[in-house]
């Protein structure tokens, strides 16, 4: 599991799964993989009232039960799922704002919901990846990886720029990414979503601080802070209404996992078949033990995967490295203070950025696998998948309410089961 082939670095060299290159350049491209998936992981707690630095600290966990799940053979970070905002929302009562007084709550849904994943990765284990790549088609998979991103987008739009002030700094904040993005090189590139987070944030500062057009920037919190400490540990409360909201979460995380899969085979040209079920069993396994302690419930990052494809280094020692250095980082109050200074237009511009990467993440699922929209069937799942998760379609069976991405994932599968069977 831990015998990778040492190999030299070189410009253009291609780095496989079970290849390294030597511990000093293995050590720094792991820590930028902590900083690609750092923007999302830290975010999707503070938009349910988690705690962030239990949520960094579960991600590396996490990406190292992952690890061993699949025998060191798949390279990719675990972090928050946004896919549980919604439903975290929903059985919490949560505004969006502040630490979440119901957190335990969700924790007890995320807890079964993460059971439920990993008992479909011993399933698929046992009986072949056929039936999931049936139920699931890329068609599928896109949709409900769109519809995760289209759900999210009101959240920074509507809730996070309180003043007209904030957000004009949201698109300062969008734009300094997009400007990083585009007309920067090297490794400022790959840190896009860092650079522009610090470059908005001094903006504001500057017009806050400076001018006293918004809400100051303060380090009180921040200077308090001690260096290093234990996070702030939640037990988790199984509720039954919150399971049954939390609990079919787990259908998206397979469906979110086995694109991103699919995604890593092409990159590698190695065929990740036989860890289908290994990698979801692993995810699974990090969810559950990420709610048993107060985190977010854990998917495969999809922000990783873009970096291994501009880096073409997929060495799965990468990942050890980030696990470790993510668990570190989770024992600094320090850290989790210097998240809680960020503005909250500033959050919110770089939720625009990430939720829209989201988006396009699913539509690049359609692409890399030809989904052949010229086909009726193809149409009308992605059609109406996309505008339930976007419009978030609600569907209410008594106490229980299921909205938009919960709608979105299952209508997707039955409308591709019914009209498959239509057809034939």
């Amino acid at each position: 599991m831990l015998d990778w082939t040492v190999k030299q670095p070189a410009d253009g060299v291609v780095v496989a799964p079970d290849e390294r290159l030597p511990w000093p350049q293995t050590v720094a491209l792991g820590i930028q993989h902590v900083v690609a998936m750092f923007g999302a992981t830290v975010l999707g707690p503070l938009l349910m009232g988690f705690d962030p630095n239990v949520a960094i600290l579960m991600s590396g966990v996490g990406t190292l039960i992952f690890f061993m799940a699949v025998g060191g053979k798949v390279p990719s970070y675990v972090g928050s799922s946004f896919a549980f905002i919604s439903v975290v929302a929903a059985a919490t009562g949560y505004a969006g704002q502040g630490a979440n007084a119901n957190i335990a709550v969700a924790l007890g849904g995320i807890v079964i919901c993460g059971a439920v994943y990993a008992l479909i990765g011993l399933v698929v284990m046992a009986s072949g990846t056929g039936w999931i790549e049936r139920l699931m088609p890329p068609v599928v998979t896109g949709a409900v990886v769109a519809v995760i991103g289209l759900n999210l987008a009101a959240v920074p739009v509507k809730n996070m720029a309180p003043t007209p002030f904030d957000a004009w700094m949201q698109a300062v904040t969008f734009l300094s990414i997009a400007l990083v993005a585009v007309f920067t090189r090297g490794m400022t590139r790959r840190l896009l979503v860092l650079v522009g987070l610090v470059v908005a944030t001094l903006v504001y500062a500057f017009l806050a601080n400076g001018l006293g057009w918004g809400k100051p920037v303060s380090g009180e919190l921040l200077a308090k802070a001690a260096w290093f400490g234990a996070p702030a540990f939640t037990a988790p409360v199984f509720d039954t209404h919150a399971i049954v909201l939390i609990a079919p979460v787990a259908l998206i995380l397979v469906a979110e996992n086995l694109g991103h899969l699919r995604a890593v085979s092409a990159m590698t040209g190695r065929n990740m078949d036989p860890y289908v079920g290994r990698a979801f069993l692993g995810d699974g396994v990090a969810t559950m033990l990420a709610g048993g302690v107060g985190g977010t419930g854990v998917t495969t990052y999809a922000e990783n995967i873009g970096v291994m494809a501009a880096t073409r280094i997929y060495s799965t020692a990468l990942f050890v490295v980030a696990g470790l250095f993510a668990i570190l980082l989770g024992f600094s109050p320090k850290f989790g203070a210097l998240i809680h200074t960020i503005p909250l237009p500033v959050m919110g511009g770089v939720s625009i950025v990430v939720f829209g990467l989201i988006a396009v993440a699913g539509a690049k699922i359609w692409v890399d696998n030809k989904v052949d929209f010229t086909q009726s069937r193809n149409l009308m799942v992605a059609a109406i998948a996309l505008v339930l998760g976007t419009g978030d379609f609600t569907l209410k069976f008594g106490d229980f309410a299921m909205g938009g991405i919960g709608t979105a994932t299952f209508g997707a599968i039955l409308l591709n089961a019914i009209l498959g069977a239509a057809r034939r």
